[in-house]
């Protein structure tokens, strides 16, 4: 394993998120319009085959941990590339639906295993007082992704088989780097942070509702993720390489959504939230009006990127600070819930296409999102403390960073010192113990000196 900064790290991060969620998971819905020409495939089809790579990125974040704490973060990154090299593979070589479904579900199995590999990685190479910097540059890796699968629809139109080929080869590039670059540890955790709080003493109410926000935005977003390439082409009569300005959109606007979700967590998480699923939901109504148009589809694509990866920040912040030290849970379960909301929405807009056409099934979906922004009051802000001073305290003490920095607590349940500033207090502590004893030493050969000089005179 080679040594990296902190910046080499989080830059790595960024390309092997890149791969996993962009290339792996996302890029899927900018070659739709092709792949359903090419293998003939039904808008309820495509929707099925769409949630296959959800339900699998559930299935393997479950077991996730577990890998990880067994296999380590080097061989969970390096099984986590494999399984996208795999998957990518097929999807090039894909003559029919089941062999395109087996290429997606491996796809999502790479997504699931990433993120915990690099998880673990980070608490080994990266200082504690870095992890929410680091964090929210391996995030922005997905848009990353995004952008990169762009010049692969425009400038090689209706080469989607040669385009995932290209993309299985970046992806083993990707399964070296983590065998060369990722530690072979498991997940670590302080000596000296206390136990998590036990399971009846989790605040249920607010995990449940933020879940149940994520799941729906999840299931809203669902439409974009899948259908919106193959909306402009079918409903609007655009040509299949303009679908690649969309995803250029989205992931430009992406890049900002970690800038966005930290203001809104240091700001009204409950205010932002409802503004960012207005957003989402008026880009999925502003696509099914103007698909014929493609500075406003692209504008919608601005809007939606900008506003879901903002949104995925945001939950990402609440559920760490709702489950401080439980690593391996706080930033999973609200991604999880957002993948079940996919995973269901997605079947469910290509039947609602199957039966009332584009317009009317994005329009359900961007309805759906009003409704439940309206709701955003109910979304679970800090948590608050009993005096004025600890509630200003937690005011101010809010964003990425802090989130993670309440992480691990103490036995007092305060947030853990910072690594360095413990071992400044420990080398004071030292030298001050040095001081002492020079100085009871000195006292003691003075008091000898004394005693042996009374005795002369005597």
């Amino acid at each position: 394993m080679k040594s990296l900064s902190s910046t080499g790290f989080a830059i790595l991060g960024a390309a092997l998120v890149a791969i996993s969620y962009g290339l792996a998971r996302f890029a899927f819905g900018l070659f739709v319009p092709q792949i359903r020409d090419a293998l003939e495939l039904t808008p309820y089809a495509i929707g099925i085959i769409g949630a296959l790579p959800l339900i699998s990125f559930l299935l393997s974040t479950v077991v996730a941990p577990f890998i990880t704490d067994h296999l380590g973060a080097r061989n969970t990154g390096v099984l986590s590339g494999l399984f996208g090299v795999g998957g990518l593979g097929l999807i090039s070589q894909a003559s029919d639906a089941l062999m395109l479904g087996a290429g997606v579900f491996a796809c999502g199995i790479c997504t699931g295993l990433m993120m915990p590999a690099l998880t673990a990685a980070m608490q080994a190479m990266v200082r504690r007082s870095l992890h929410g910097r680091v964090s929210s540059v391996m995030n922005a890796g997905t848009s990353i992704g995004v952008i990169v699968a762009v010049p692969t629809v425009l400038f090689m139109v209706g080469a989607w088989r040669l385009a995932y080929l290209s993309f299985a080869i970046c992806t083993a590039v990707g399964v070296v780097a983590a065998w060369w670059f990722l530690p072979s540890v498991s997940r670590i955790v302080p000596s000296n942070a206390a136990p998590p709080p036990p399971l009846p003493e989790l605040p249920w109410s607010r995990l449940v509702r933020l879940s149940l926000f994520a799941f729906v935005m999840g299931f809203v977003s669902s439409a974009y993720w899948i259908f919106a390439p193959d909306l402009v082409v079918t409903l609007g009569g655009l040509s299949p390489a303009s679908t690649g300005w969309l995803w250029l959109a989205v992931g430009i606007a992406g890049l900002g959504g970690a800038v966005v979700a930290d203001l809104a967590d240091r700001n009204n998480p409950p205010i932002t939230h409802a503004l960012m699923l207005m957003m989402l939901a008026a880009s999925l109504a502003l696509l099914a009006a103007s698909p014929a148009q493609t500075p406003l589809a692209a504008f919608s694509a601005l809007v939606f990127g900008l506003a879901y990866m903002s949104l995925t920040g945001l939950y990402l912040m609440t559920g760490i600070r709702l489950l401080p030290g439980r690593l391996s849970v706080g930033p999973v379960l609200p991604f999880m819930a957002v993948s079940v909301g996919q995973a269901t929405g997605s079947p469910v807009v290509g039947g609602l296409v199957n039966a009332f056409g584009y317009a009317t099934a994005f329009s359900m979906f961007a309805a759906l999102g009003i409704l439940v922004a309206i709701l955003s009051p109910f979304y679970p802000g800090h948590i608050e403390h009993g005096d004025d001073e600890e509630e200003q305290a937690a005011e101010e003490d809010t964003g990425l960073q802090a989130a993670y920095d309440h992480q691990l607590q103490n036995e007092e349940g305060e947030p853990l010192e910072d690594p360095e500033e413990l071992e400044e207090q420990e080398a004071l502590a030292e030298v001050s113990a040095d001081a002492e004893a020079s100085a009871d030493a000195s006292s003691e050969e003075d008091e000898a000196d004394k005693s042996r000089n009374s005795s002369r005179s005597s």
